[in-house]
């Protein structure tokens, strides 16, 4: 199942309708401002040097940082994800091409024979399956991407649970732990998880706020759409 590119889910979503994206925000949160995050990759590259392979965390000087689980789900901002109801992976799972064709309301012999995410989010008859396909497509090439750009069979098995309102968080964080202690221990590794939310994390540490906001307060305040539209210095050289 080839995974669409950043650029076309940016245009898909940038051609839907209001009512779409807020359905698609009250079902999965925030996840259409994660395509609008530039990743820095001299800033990447820098940051990861400070990762604490001890430890997993960062460490600056005397300082620690570590993304938490509730810091993750703050930007995410999805009101259906319950931190107390954790991802785990059942003893009967579904195969693959089953819980493809549950996904997608599609008939075995369509899935079989060709699987075209960019296809059923334009044209599938069901509002709500292109809304949740869409989701998918986010999951498999922002939240977990693969090196060989496929979607993970890992992705369809935790997505499913998402309409149970399980947190996908740990497995989020899980991810990015792992390739970052890869990154420090290869030197030159590709890091292999969600680039966009972790610098959403680490710029959300050292934004310069002289006066508060009363809008931070509110339950319609989105941390990632302030990151979007704030401005940044992207030309600064990884040694700088």
């Amino acid at each position: 199942m080839t995974r669409n590119s950043l650029q076309e889910l940016k245009e898909i979503w940038d051609q839907r309708e209001d009512e779409i994206k807020q359905l698609f925000y009250y079902n999965y949160g925030d996840l259409p401002y994660l395509l609008d995050i530039k990743v820095d990759k001299h800033l990447f590259r820098a940051l990861a040097q400070f990762w604490n392979l001890v430890y997993s965390c960062f460490t600056f000087g005397k300082v620690d940082l570590v993304p938490t689980m509730e810091e993750y789900t703050t930007l995410l901002r999805c009101l259906k994800i319950q931190l107390e109801k954790a991802y785990f992976r059942a003893a009967n799972v579904p195969t693959f091409l089953k819980k493809l064709m549950s996904i997608t309301c599609m008939s075995e012999q369509w899935v079989v024979a060709r699987i075209n995410l960019r296809d059923l989010i334009l044209a599938h008859s069901d509002t709500k399956k292109r809304v949740d396909i869409f989701a998918m497509s986010i999951y498999g090439l922002v939240i977990f991407p693969k090196a060989l750009g496929h979607v993970d069979e890992a992705v369809s098995d935790l997505f499913d649970w998402l309409g149970k309102r399980v947190t996908p968080v740990p497995a989020i964080l899980a991810k990015t732990f792992r390739s970052l202690s890869a990154c420090r221990r290869a030197g030159k590794e590709r890091f292999i998880g969600c680039a966009q939310l972790l610098l959403a994390w680490f710029y959300s540490h050292f934004w310069r706020v002289e006066k508060v906001s009363y809008r931070v307060f509110s339950e319609n305040y989105s941390p990632l759409k302030e990151l979007v539209v704030t401005p940044r210095q992207d030309d600064i050289s990884e040694e700088k």
